[in-house]
């Protein structure tokens, strides 16, 4: 069954909530207008960032702090507990500013990227490093302790991830960590990909899961952001956000239909997807758990008894 239920509703779960049936949590209502979004919202009925003060109610405001993901991967869960729903994933090298870290190890703060508030494991963050000068740009590389590919792996790295690289040995990239990268599973920093539908295409097959951002396990707006960040292209994170600030509508859902081509995106309540042609599309779907192609008619009649009807459909503008 389709799952219509918006990612923003696991933001106020509690503690144990990723153990509810998914279909089963409550939904909150959206932001009203003019009002802030708490995912993206540093304040807690404890404390807020500093900058919010006088903005939001809180006993106390802190100033944050600069830190860097420095794990292979972050989990970014709605409460301090493993137990808690996955909001969102951050990639090695990402930075975020953190504003409480509590003393069981969850630093609570802000991606810079994104700007999506939640938990994270503190073991997974350091003070921030000089910029990143490559990415990996393979759905996923290994880390070698030496210029070996016989050698035991130390880690496993993510497309997107973000790394100093030193200098290079025979076919590897030599990390500031002195981790030993394949070369051809990397880019440079700024180098960008020329289509975002291609980039997501590399992840067919790829399990579906809630609130993921790598091949182990990706959601549908995460495939989105995923695939629009390697581009160059600012992406938020849920697929709401991502309805209200990617692109420019098509008229009406019906009209708009007719006109699709490869890149537009395809809305529902809770939903998106991304036209391959004008007959399929890909997507990160919760009933085939998986990143698929599919008929996009054939998605629009299965999807309609759950979600409703398209809402839109967006195209991007076109590359610079």
């Amino acid at each position: 069954m389709f799952l219509p239920i918006k990612r923003r509703d696991v933001v106020a779960l509690l503690a144990g909530a990723a153990a509810w049936p998914l279909a089963a949590r409550a939904q909150q209502p959206a932001p009203t207008p003019g009002a802030r979004d708490p995912r993206l919202t540093p304040a807690r009925p404890d404390l807020a960032a500093k900058e919010l003060a006088g903005t939001v109610d809180a006993p106390r405001f802190v100033a944050g702090k600069a830190y860097e993901v420095t794990a292979a991967q972050a989990p970014v869960r709605a409460a301090p507990t493993p137990a808690a729903g996955l909001l969102t994933e951050a990639l090695k090298g990402e930075r975020v500013t953190i504003y409480d870290v509590s003393p069981d190890g969850w630093a609570w703060g802000q991606l810079a990227a994104d700007g999506y508030v939640g938990y994270m494991p503190a073991s997974a963050l350091s003070g921030p490093g000089p910029a990143a000068t490559h990415k990996v740009s393979a759905l996923r590389t290994f880390v070698f302790p030496g210029p070996s590919i016989k050698l035991p792996p130390t880690d496993t790295l993510s497309f997107g991830a973000r790394l100093v690289v030193t200098r290079t040995e025979d076919a590897f990239a030599v990390t500031a960590a002195g981790g030993f990268v394949p070369s051809v599973n990397l880019a440079p920093a700024a180098t960008n990909e020329a289509d975002f539908v291609a980039v997501a295409e590399r992840f067919l097959g790829t399990p579906y899961l809630w609130g993921g951002k790598t091949s182990l396990g990706i959601d549908c707006s995460g495939l989105v952001q995923i695939a629009l960040n390697a581009c160059g292209v600012k992406c938020p994170r849920d697929s709401d956000m991502q309805e209200q600030a990617l692109g420019s509508a098509l008229g009406g859902p019906t009209r708009a239909l007719a006109q699709l081509r490869r890149g537009d995106l395809i809305f529902w309540k809770g939903h998106v997807a991304i036209v391959r042609d004008d007959a399929t599309l890909v997507h990160a779907s919760a009933q085939r758990m998986a990143v698929v192609y599919e008929p996009t008619a054939a998605a629009i009649a299965r999807i309609r008894p759950d979600a409703g009807e398209v809402t839109s459909v967006r195209r991007l503008p076109a590359p610079a």
